[in-house]
């Protein structure tokens, strides 16, 4: 059962790898970012929720952010199951705008370790299948990360500490939890893809069937196999845990920053099924 009244919130926020060794965001000592709640769980038609937690940000533009760590992951449940469930209370509370952050490893060897990326597309490689709430929308996916979000992220990211930062990218998304092999990292940078990683998909299909706009912003935390030289666990490690401030700031500057009215055209990407009952027999013959 649910362990708290559902809130509204305006922004969904996805914790990933990058935020992981945080408490995101009150380690980052942010005037004006109250955390209202946490450890919020809800039952939901696919099962308990993952732990939630509410946070409000002041200013000019004041907005409650609904936020998720590690994806929602949630031990003995597939990703793809703990997303739909942390969706359904995305969708519950009203969540307009999704951002997602998240390590990757790189395809593209121009890119190095620390190298900040902000896809605008991406190509799904994973075997999931539970990607979706429910049977009431085709999800158009034409233009799948919306250009205001995409612009906020990049903004943000501008005259950090960490390292470059490229506005356009192919995420190529893999079901993991291990890590490609040389080949498979070589056959993905001939389809295009810049940056490889576990969890844009289903997140973005979720995102656009809840209506919500969705952008994700990812930090390079190892090279692809057979991309540069062999990654270093070290650099790993220093990367999880000495460069988490640094990338906390970043993203908690794109929550507050995410213009809450801007227009796009991605809840209009969303169309009602064809595939209905009603429409059994409305075909026009000749």
């Amino acid at each position: 059962m649910a362990t708290h009244e559902l809130p509204k919130a305006d922004i969904g926020f996805i914790g990933g790898s990058g935020t992981f060794s945080l408490q995101f965001p009150e380690d980052l000592n942010r005037t004006g970012v109250r955390v209202e709640v946490s450890h919020l769980t809800y039952q939901t038609p696919f099962g308990e929720s993952p732990p939630l937690k509410v946070f409000t940000i002041e200013g000019e533009r004041p907005r409650t952010v609904i936020a998720a760590k590690m994806h929602g992951r949630l031990p003995g449940v597939s990703w793809g199951e703990a997303s739909r469930r942390l969706f359904w209370v995305f969708r519950e509370a009203g969540v307009q705008k999704v951002i997602a952050e998240g390590g990757v490893g790189s395809v593209n060897h121009l890119l190095d370790p620390r190298d900040i990326v902000v896809p605008h597309d991406y190509i799904d490689f994973s075997m999931r299948r539970d990607t979706s709430l429910g049977e009431g929308y085709l999800s158009v996916m034409r233009q799948p990360i919306c250009p205001s979000l995409h612009r906020t992220l990049v903004d943000a990211a501008l005259n950090n500490p960490l390292g470059r930062v490229f506005p356009r990218g192919i995420y190529l998304v893999t079901d993991g939890r291990h890590f490609e092999s040389p080949a498979e990292v070589a056959l993905f940078r001939q389809w295009g893809a810049d940056i490889v990683g576990q969890t844009l998909s289903p997140e973005v299909y979720l995102s656009r069937e809840i209506g919500a706009c969705y952008a994700g912003i990812y930090l390079v935390v190892n090279y692809g196999e057979g991309v540069v030289k062999p990654w270093e666990h070290q650099v790993l490690k220093d990367i999880f845990f000495e460069d988490a401030a640094s990338w906390g700031r970043i993203v908690l500057r794109a929550l507050e920053t995410a213009d809450l009215a801007a227009g796009c055209e991605c809840r209009g990407l969303r169309k009602p099924t064809l595939l209905r009952a009603e429409n059994v027999g409305r075909a026009k013959l000749p």
